[in-house]
């Protein structure tokens, strides 16, 4: 593969596929191999040709982080570094030590103190009621209230930590992301097992909203560095994966629209000042008929190849705010494309609604379909052989499901 010589570098900071699907992005617009460091030696990053990968454990510790930062600015001193954090805890480190970072390297992260309110899950609540965005009914738990639970919803019910990057510090066996909680015994186990390990702050408590994966949506978009949002895109997530620790990333996506949605978390993120990438989870409550968010995570999501793939480059958002300083326009994205992480047959065979079955097939027979790891120009004999048997793997996943 040839790449060209370019005045920046892409730094990426996880190993999963959201890391994979930015070096993607980097590679398809400028022709460029990005730099990722990740702890571990798994996952899509391993044995490409796009991405020189690097394994540091203690890459998570702010000493370890500015160090490597430091390293690849000094590696690189005639060029700009562009640095992306592809996981919670790297957006973290990014804005806490953005201050500290050499000259010539470049972020478009909002300060730390906006980022520890907003996804704050009851923080993020109190900000949606601002705005008149909705959200599903809602009780805050904290320790000292005991077995006092007065939530007054209807179960089975939804649990999940209000701060996620706590949260998954602590692990324990039988560890979720989100609970799907049966009756009042089980509900009292799960909160003595998350706070048993040492998590301190709120639980949240949900009325759980009916409907399967075709009524969850994802909301993906970029804030230039003056704060103004640039783009928003939306998915409609028609499955998704339901292993314990994957509950809730996506699958399959199908590119939507829906502009009074987008403009009003456009108001929001720009009262806010906030910049740089965003992504937000939603669900259709068909009992109301009202879009209901969840949460923000202020990075591009794992599934965030939806939006590239159908014609958006997230990387060139970053590059044209933070090389070039363009005012870009404002953009509702309407391409429609089919984003899938699974084999195909899976989507047909698990996606049980004829409607979307049907423009599944039809997209591909269009050939507006991508998977983000198989990148026919990334695909070497060990990579082909990783690529085959993860793909073959989601065959299993599902059927234990």
């Amino acid at each position: 593969m040839k790449f060209s010589e370019q005045s920046f570098v892409p730094l990426l900071f996880s190993g999963d596929i959201n890391c994979y699907s930015m070096a993607r992005a980097f590679c398809e617009e400028y022709k460029v191999k990005s730099i990722a460091y990740g702890k571990y030696y798994t996952g899509p990053n391993c044995n490409s040709k796009i991405v020189d990968y690097r394994v540091n454990e203690n890459i998570e510790t702010e000493d370890e982080f500015l160090k490597v930062v430091n390293q690849v600015a000094d590696e690189n001193k005639d060029k700009k570094i562009i640095i992306v954090g592809c996981g919670d805890s790297y957006v973290w480190l990014i804005s806490k030590l953005k201050h500290q970072f050499p000259s010539n390297v470049l972020s478009n992260y909002t300060d730390f103190e906006i980022i520890d309110r907003i996804t704050q899950k009851h923080n993020f609540y109190e900000m949606c009621a601002k705005y008149e965005l909705d959200f599903p009914k809602t009780f805050v738990y904290s320790r000292e209230m005991g077995k006092d639970i007065p939530h007054g919803f209807q179960y089975p019910i939804i649990l999940k930590a209000s701060d996620s990057v706590m949260y998954w510090n602590y692990k324990f066996e039988g560890q979720r992301k989100i609970y799907k909680i049966k009756d009042e015994i089980q509900l009292f186990e799960v909160l003595d097992q998350i706070y048993g390990v040492g998590y301190t702050s709120k639980i949240i408590i949900q009325d759980m909203i009916p409907g399967d994966d075709t009524f969850m949506y994802v909301l993906t978009g970029y804030s230039d560095s003056n704060g103004k949002v640039k783009l928003m895109a939306l998915g409609n997530v028609l499955m998704e994966e339901h292993t314990p620790k994957g509950l809730g990333n996506h699958s399959v996506v199908i590119n939507d629209v829906n502009e009074e949605l987008s403009n009003k978390v456009k108001l929001m993120l720009e009262d806010l000042g906030y910049v740089g990438f965003f992504n937000l989870d939603v669900k259709y409550d068909q009992r109301d008929n009202k879009f209901k968010f969840f949460e923000i995570n202020v990075r591009q999501g794992r599934s965030n190849f939806y939006v590239t793939g159908a014609g958006y480059n997230l990387a060139k958002y970053l590059i044209d705010d933070l090389i070039y300083k363009k005012d870009l326009e404002y953009l509702v994205a309407k391409n429609e494309y089919l984003y899938t992480v699974i084999p195909l047959v899976l989507a047909l065979i698990f996606v049980r609604n004829n409607l979307y079955r049907k423009k599944i097939l039809q997209l591909i027979f269009r050939g507006k379909v991508n998977n983000p790891s198989f990148f026919i120009k990334d695909m070497g004999f060990i990579r082909s052989l990783r690529f085959i048997k993860t793909h073959l793997s989601h065959f299993r996943k599902m059927t234990m499901q």
